[in-house]
């Protein structure tokens, strides 16, 4: 790990001599680590559990301490001579520091170490959490925080591109090496295959890149590097096949430029010279050069002595692809495509982090423990440790998103984010959100597209629109990322498997036989691969290796690939033998019965049934899409015809979405993109986005007040808890042209059902405060300011301020009115201070101007410094109103654009009145028949007063809806005869009416209505400032102005750039148009040199940021003279 040892310096030892006797020797050592349940630690040092409630409540981090047990030895060496071996003999002393404190880690919520786990939902009620909640997020200093699992590119796979024209080279084949226990950062080999000189698109030489060495290597040197001497020994290594001329032609180039080197020692010399170890010895540079290709050439294969062969076989292969594809055997390979992809998830890049922080660590405690030893001081084990490095390393990286230790160089932002609460869906789906950390200012297209290998494992729909689609992506519903286990029990396995080692094989072997890699490490070949395959894959069904193991089996490149690595993307198939499922009724009858029967999904995947393949691995496979495909193979199976052997059968196709794209009834009747804006605007839906929103304290919630489940549902919905937290209402839906008042995308909605509560929501707001200390003696402090003694008060209230300087709860509170009165003290030598009038000054927390509502909750208590901390919750009741946002399931948003009570709406022969009333012209350009089709299951739904099932791909059509809504006695396309509310006269046309799911959105129009007379201005220019928060002016732009200039109204336009922003009026100077020194007082000026001419001023109205630029000017010593 990071055990180090020291031993004092010779100059800190005067007078004693420097031989071996007596010389103590220190040893550290790091043994086991403990993790215990989180904790808090309080002001006056008390711990106790810390359950996530509180934690959000007092804004601490959920985190648990982290012990090390810790060793230090003493190691003298006396003058004794030990017999045996003949040198002195040492005495260790040991001495243990059990459970040294190292930091505090934060915890992940319902993981093994949280509070959390294990708790059945009662019990979880009953600690104020909601039952429904995933956890996967962390709890840094009170708010969620999500890692977005970041997207690479998968190390130790050997790539090959082609490059274009400009560059020198025809061909790249690279490996991204990173070892196994992942320590160090990936060490990128690449092999080049160059154009001849002067030639388009003739082969020339092969040269390889080595690390830390500044020039490209040719290829043969580096074989002789590695011991490699005779061509025919390198060449068995590149090409396996001495009877492939064309191979052979294409490596004769890099023969003929390798032959002045013909043994080791010259190559190994011939490599040190370009690296770093420049004038030092030749035995030097080799030894360097030595280490470099043992260390650094391809660590994964191995980094010990005696892996020159594995190496040389591995770099021959790297060489061997490169030629496959510069023969045109082999396409090059696609950076695209999602097997060659792995996903860094919260574990790894934790794991990096605190990597980076342990080293750290270690670091300083080497450092002290020299200090104390250099100056003849005893180690103390325990001061050495600094626990802070970890604890505040691992807090700031969560809470701002920037990975990696401050101040290192490849800081990665936007890694941890706030997990958004606005409704249930989009909390979940911010927990599976992936990230591809390509630039966002990339024109690319290629990695933005939806690739095929993406199918069944990242959603087709739920992508955000603007600079970001196609980069940040979300996992479809039964898509997981592998874990990661260790290679060795596979590599065991395959020992007894008869496997041929490469150190034991003739190179004359691998022809014929396949090779066999394990996470991209060439450990040998195989001759018969089809059993071993076979086999591999019923010990994974079996569970005897992990179900998480990728089995490829590439016949055409004779390779068979094995993955344990964690990262890949999986997904569960129904297995399938001889076209027929494995799974059987009777294991759906028990899962039904798994009260009784205890039998789960992880049953079905133990038996055989269902097995997780991955991306790589399911471009092996024959998947059939439906079970009717499997009983038509078995049918249509004509003797002799061409029989399709299934491998395996999707579980459902719906399953390719997303969690947000699940909620679509009928997506796959929708133009594609309508799919997508959906994704985007159901997790701006109101809803209960948590069932325990009562006592959360949230920045900004909202709840709808009566959430209903949908009439047409999906089957995912059920799993996604969307029926018991929905966020939408049913309501009465007819499209067709009324009034007038719903034209582009308004809708018009029926005040009546909004009386009565429709849509009606509540939106929660908190504001927070805590008394901060200012140094060591003062801190500030909660209570209602009073006007004599403080300084600075706001012009808002304070009258409804108990005399604590809280608010009382069920207050009403508006705009700029003071909610936690807080002072802090003057300082002695302050200058207002001085007048000794004011003692304090004023740092209240108001509302937002243009908000108002009700003092929901006070909640005081203290933080972890034990300082005071308050957090206020304010409500206010929301009712639909015109300008508030709605959107169907389908991407078609609108805004009421009129609402009419009852009597003004249209109504059917029965007596029912639409509650929307949505535009006809919405629907053809947009094509998103889904909603159609909704509206009639949803009416079917309501008469037969059953749920309607809309799950893509299902096998139900329009027609039988039609049908069912024909039996219930209407018409079977929907169509409704209508009235007129305002006359009562029949409608010409039919009105096409029925139930369709709405969602009221967060944006409503009372967050966003601004306007402005007189108000704040900018100090600087004098120009009103900017924004609705800040109570701004309405910016009139270089495009408005341009439509006044070519009106010609010239006064308009002095009027608004001038008079009615930043007006000033300064005095001029006659004889030298400068800006004179104007004494408005004493009414006098100065400017020129001459006394006499002093009074030659005249007053000039000119912008304030005119006059600033002038000024700006004659600081610069240019004389901007006013002339008229």
């Amino acid at each position: 790990m990071s055990d180090f040892t020291i031993e004092p310096e010779e100059q800190h030892m005067p007078g004693e001599d420097a031989d071996k006797e007596g010389k103590k020797k220190y040893k550290v050592e790091f043994k086991q680590i403990y993790l215990s349940k989180p904790m808090v630690t309080e002001a006056d040092g008390m711990t106790s559990t810390l359950f996530p409630k509180e934690a959000r409540l007092r804004n601490l981090t959920y985190s648990a301490p982290l012990y090390i047990d810790m060793a230090k030895s003493t190691i003298t060496t006396t003058d004794q001579i030990d017999e045996t071996t003949g040198k002195n003999i040492e005495i260790i002393e040991t001495e243990e520091y059990p459970k040294v404190f190292f930091g505090k880690v934060p915890i992940m919520l319902r993981s093994q170490y949280c509070s959390l786990h294990d708790h059945t939902d009662k019990e979880l009620t009953e600690l104020g959490e909601c039952p429904y909640d995933e956890g996967g997020y962390f709890i840094i200093n009170g708010s969620e925080k999500v890692l977005i699992a970041q997207e690479k590119m998968s190390t130790n796979h050997v790539y090959v591109f082609e490059k274009r024209q400009p560059s020198k080279y025809m061909w790249v084949a690279e490996c991204r090496s990173s070892p196994e226990s992942g320590a160090r950062a990936a060490s990128s080999c690449m092999a080049r295959l160059c154009h001849a000189p002067g030639t388009k698109d003739e082969a020339g030489v092969i040269s390889v890149t080595i690390p830390y060495i500044r020039s490209e290597i040719p290829l043969f040197v580096v074989f002789r590097a590695l011991g490699f001497v005779a061509d025919k020994d390198i060449l068995e290594h590149l090409v396996y096949d001495f009877e492939d001329h064309e191979m052979m032609q294409l490596l004769r180039n890099s023969i003929e430029e390798a032959q002045v080197i013909q043994s080791q020692d010259v190559a190994l010399d011939f490599i040190g010279k370009r690296g770093s170890a420049v004038g030092v010895t030749r035995p030097k540079r080799i030894q360097y050069a030595r280490e470099i290709l043992q260390k650094e050439l391809l660590p994964h294969v191995g980094v010990n002595e005696g892996c020159e062969t594995k190496k040389a076989y591995f770099l021959g292969y790297i060489v061997h692809r490169l030629l496959l594809c510069a023969l045109g055997r082999k396409k090059e390979d696609d950076r695209d495509h999602f097997g060659n992809k792995r996903m860094d998830l919260s574990g790894p890049l934790i794991a990096m982090l605190f990597r980076q922080l342990f080293r750290k660590v270690t670091k300083d405690v080497r450092l002290y423990s020299q200090r104390c030893i250099d100056s003849g001081k005893d180690i103390q084990l325990t001061l050495a440790v600094k626990a802070k490095t970890i604890t505040s390393g691992l807090k700031y990286s969560l809470a701002t998103g920037n990975w990696g230790a401050q101040g290192a160089q490849d800081i990665r932002a936007g890694v941890s984010q706030v997990l958004n609460r606005l409704s249930f869906s989009s909390t979940l789906s911010h927990l599976r959100r992936l990230n591809s950390p390509i630039g966002r200012e990339g024109k690319l297209a290629k990695p933005r597209q939806l690739h095929n290998s993406h199918w069944g494992m990242v959603c087709p729909a739920e992508t955000p629109e603007g600079q970001a689609v196609g980069l940040v992506k979300n996992l479809s519903l039964m898509c997981l990322v592998s874990v990661g286990s260790p290679s060795a029990p596979l590599l065991e396995f395959l020992e007894e498997w008869t496997m041929e080692n490469l150190e034991e094989i003739s190179p004359s072997v691998i022809v014929n036989a396949t090779k066999i890699f394990v996470n991209g490490v060439w450990v040998g070949v195989h001759r018969e691969p089809a059993a071993l395959v076979q086999t591999l894959r019923n010990l994974r069904r079996k569970l005897d290796i992990t179900i998480e193991v990728g089995v490829v089996h590439d016949i055409a490149l004779r390779e068979l690939r094995l993955y344990t690595d964690y990262g890949r993307c999986i997904r569960p198939l129904f297995i399938v033998e001889d076209n027929h499922l494995v799974i059987k009724k009777k294991d759906i009858q028990m899962l039904y019965e798994k009260e009784i029967t205890g039998y789960t999904w992880n049953d079905l995947v133990a038996t055989g049934c269902i097995e997780y393949v991955d991306t790589e691995e399911e471009e092996t496979t024959m998947i059939a899409m439906t079970i009717d495909e499997l009983v038509g193979q078995r049918i249509n199976a004509e003797p002799g015809g061409v029989k399709h052997m299934y491998t395996h059968c999707e579980i459902h196709p719906s399953m390719i979405l997303g969690i947000c794209a699940s909620i679509i009834p009928f997506p796959d009747h929708n133009q594609s993109p309508r799919n997508t804006y959906q994704s985007a605007m159901g997790k701006q839906a109101m809803g209960m986005y948590v069932t325990n929103f009562q006592i959360r304290m949230d920045t900004l919630a909202y709840v709808l007040f009566y959430p209903q489940k949908p009439l047409v549902t999906t089957r995912a919905m059920e799993h996604l808890h969307f029926r018991e937290l929905p966020a939408g209402v049913n309501v009465v839906v007819g499209i067709m042209c009324y009034t007038g008042y719903n034209q582009e995308d308004s809708v018009i909605m029926n005040q009546s059902s909004i009386d009565r509560g429709l849509f009606r929501s509540i939106f929660y707001r908190s504001f927070k405060d805590e008394e901060k200390k200012q140094g060591s003696l003062t801190k500030e402090e909660l209570e209602r300011p009073s006007r004599d003694t403080t300084l600075g008060m706001r012009h808002g209230t304070y009258d409804k301020l108990d005399d604590d300087g809280l608010i009382c709860p069920g207050t009403r509170v508006s705009g700029e009115d003071i909610i936690i009165g807080k002072t802090s003290p003057l300082p002695e030598d302050d200058p207002s201070a001085v007048s000794k009038r004011f003692t304090k000054r004023d740092c209240s927390t108001g509302m937002k101007n243009s908000e108002t509502g009700i003092i929901d909750q006070v909640l005081l208590t203290t933080n972890d410094q034990g300082l005071r901390f308050v957090k206020i919750r304010v409500r206010s009741c929301r009712t639909p109103q015109v300008g508030d946002k709605f959107s169907s399931r389908h991407g078609q948003k609108g805004t009421i654009g009129m609402t009419y009570t009852q009597e003004d709406m249209p109504f059917t022969c029965e007596g029912i009145v639409p509650d929307i009333i949505v535009n006809p012209h919405a629907i053809p350009s947009r094509m998103t028949i889904g909603q159609l089709v909704e509206c009639l299951m949803g009416k079917v739904a309501a008469m037969m007063g059953k749920e309607g099932d809309a799950t893509p791909f299902a096998p139900v059509t329009v027609e039988s809806i039609s049908d069912m809504l024909h039996m219930c006695g209407y018409q079977k396309r929907g169509n409704e005869v209508m009235y007129n509310g305002h006359t009562g006269r029949k409608l010409e046309a039919k009105i096409f009416l029925g139930p369709t799911y709405y969602q009221r959105l967060k944006h409503m129009v009372d967050d966003k209505i601004h306007s402005r007379g007189r108000g704040p201005v900018q100090i600087l220019t004098r120009q009103p400032m900017e924004g609705r928060s800040r109570d701004g002016g309405l910016r009139f732009g270089e495009m408005e102005r341009d439509c006044i200039i070519s009106h010609g109204a010239a006064a308009f336009l002095k009027e608004r750039l001038m008079d009615q922003s930043d007006a000033y009026r300064i005095h001029a100077c006659e004889t030298c148009g400068l800006i004179a020194v104007a004494n408005l007082k004493n009414q006098t000026f100065e400017c020129c040199k001459n006394p006499s001419e002093r009074t030659k001023v005249v007053q000039v109205m000119m912008p304030y940021a005119c006059k600033l630029l002038f000024q700006e000017l004659m600081s610069m010593a240019v004389a901007p003279r006013l002339v008229t």
